[in-house]
Parts: structure tokens; sequence; C-alpha cells
């Protein structure tokens, strides 16, 4: 294993009976960076991070955190990594202070270092004034905050955060993302699996995509971007009914397949002629009866990128504004490396 890397893995393979999980997933995270894992439902993508954090043991390949190897050292990586999952794991029935001192103590801190520690990630979370509050008091934004400021009690270089900001609001989402880019710059290492491609864009220094079990596609975000082409066409009509003349009108301007946003009223297209192809859309438009909202061009964007490469957007919503169960979602079953 490549000691510069904080996250390697080969070859990894994993099935449940039937149903491949994971297909021959290659993954290399440099010490200090942050390496964004994303994919449609059913990817690989939960798969992928239960193996490199011990809890799935993988059928074939290698994989190391911090150097350390995952089959044949787990406890030593469980040591080297901090690990957030979805859902908040910390106590509601006690305080925010209380709930650090406990881990400190579980990670054999001792009773006074554990406390010391307590304070110094209250403070470094923002939540020192609420610190003698009851966990089950919180805002989602501070059960959050607290969540990954238990991942950090024992100071680990690695972290895997699995959809970090899920629920939250603008303004807790933006302060989340601060204390990540602390953590960055401090040295740590992410690994984060997340639905909002803002998120990737603005976090991650490589983004990883996965589809059916394998990597397709990785890349820093301007890299994936460039894949989808140069200006888009794009139209926000006023009324979802015209949506279908839409996508026909701008395909026959742009000559390509067009993408369509239900919730957004959008229609997005590759163009090559620039304004010109703006002005013919709109007289197509006007000639239809077609209201728009707006029209233009513009640049591509990491979910134009993603839908280009997997054929589907990472959260599908269907023309009626309903999310679909995903089809084949990942197997949650639990099994812990000895």
């Amino acid at each position: 294993m490549d000691g510069g890397l904080a996250i390697e893995a080969r070859g990894l393979v994993k099935r449940y009976g039937a149903t491949v999980a994971l297909a021959g997933v290659d993954l290399s995270v440099p010490r200090g960076r942050v390496c964004g894992l994303l994919g449609p439902n059913g990817a690989g993508k939960t798969t992928a991070v239960r193996i490199l954090t011990t809890l799935t043991v993988p059928d074939a390949g290698t994989a190391a955190v911090a150097g350390i190897d995952v089959r044949a050292d787990p406890i030593g990586v469980r040591a080297a990594l901090g690990f957030a999952a979805q859902d908040a794991t910390v106590d509601g029935k006690l305080t925010g202070y209380e709930n650090l001192v406990l881990i400190g103590e579980l990670h054999h801190l001792g009773r006074r270092a554990a406390k010391a520690r307590a304070a110094e990630l209250l403070e470094q979370f923002s939540l020192t004034d609420a610190g003698g509050r009851r966990a089950e008091h919180y805002s989602g934004g501070m059960r959050r905050r607290l969540d990954l400021a238990a991942t950090l009690v024992a100071r680990p270089p690695v972290l895997f955060l699995d959809e970090p900001t899920t629920g939250l609001d603008p303004r807790a989402r933006l302060e989340l993302w601060a204390v990540l880019d602390q953590l960055v710059a401090a040295g740590s290492t992410i690994l984060l699996t997340t639905q909002y491609l803002e998120e990737a864009d603005r976090l991650a220094d490589e983004i990883v995509v996965v589809d059916h079990g394998r990597v397709i596609a990785r890349g820093d975000s301007r890299s994936l971007k460039r894949q989808v082409g140069g200006d888009q066409l794009h139209v926000v009509v006023a009324a979802e009914a015209d949506l279908p003349r839409a996508i026909a009108a701008v395909e026959r301007v742009s000559g390509s397949a067009a993408n369509l946003d239900p919730a957004a009223r959008s229609v997005t297209a590759p163009v090559a002629t620039g304004a010109a192809a703006v002005a013919e859309l709109a007289s197509e438009l006007v000639r239809a009866g077609i209201r728009v909202e707006d029209l233009g061009l513009r640049q591509p964007t990491l979910d134009d990128a993603f839908l280009a490469l997997t054929g589907r957007p990472l959260i599908e919503i269907t023309v009626d504004g309903q999310v679909p169960a995903p089809a084949a979602p990942e197997p949650t079953r639990q099994e812990v490396s000895p």
C-alpha cells in the first residue's frame, strides 16, 4: 500500500447472493484531501464505505486506511478513523458535554483528559453555550455538529462522512461546511458521500462517481463538467403542461437530446451555435405559444455531468414531483470483521 495515501482500495468486490454490490472498485485518497463519493441509490457507495470502515468484509480486493490493512488489522483501522453516519448517534438524554466526555472515556483518555477534550471540541464546533443542555433539545444542525465532534474525540486522521448535511437547512449546512474546511486545513482526510452535488462541488478535491458497483468517472469538479461539453441551451417554462412541447423545441434547435428537470420546469441541451440558438429557440417558443420564465445559455453544472455519466439524476424525480424508491437498494446486512 502507498504510504502517501490515507485511503486506498484495489479491486473491491462484494456480492450479496445474486446481487453484485461492488464489481472491482479502486479508490485512492491522498492525506489531507477530500474525496466525494457520488452515485445513484444502489450504486455501491454504502458498501464501499462499510468495507473501508471494517463493518463489511470484501469478497475480493484489498483496502487500507491510514496505511493499515482493513482485513489484517480491523481494530487498528477503527482506531485511526472517525465515522459519522447519516443518523446522529449521540445520546439525547445526555448533555452535549456529557456525550463527549463519555466517548472520551470509552477511548481510554482518562477522566481529566476526556473533560478537557470535550470542552475543546464544544468550543471548536460553537457549542460551548449549549454544552450543558440535553442533546435532545438541540436543533438538527447542532446535533449534526455534536455528532461530528464525537467522531473527533480521539483525533482520528481519517474521517468518513455519510451524507453529513442531509436534512439541514441552508444556514446549518454552511456552518458545517466551514467546520469541515477547518478540519482539512488542520490535516484531516475526508471521504464524503452526499446527495447534494453543490456540496461535492464546494468541498471535494476529487469526485469519484460510482454506478452499478463500478467507478465510472473520477476527477475534480471542473474536469467532470468538461465531459459534458460547452454551452447549454436552457429554458424554464411557466407551466408544467408545456414541458413536452418545450423538450421537442429544444431538441430541434440544439440537435441533441434534452435533459429534463420537472421540479424546476426546465429543459437543457448542449448547443454549438451559442446566441443564435437562443434567438431561434425564442422564435419557436413564441410561435408555439409557450410562456417562459427564463431562456438563455449557461455553463454545465455538476448535475449535468452526473446525468451525462449515469443517465439519471443523483436524486431521481418523476414528472409528478415524486421521488421513486430505488429499484435495487444496497444490502444493509450487518457484517462486522472479527
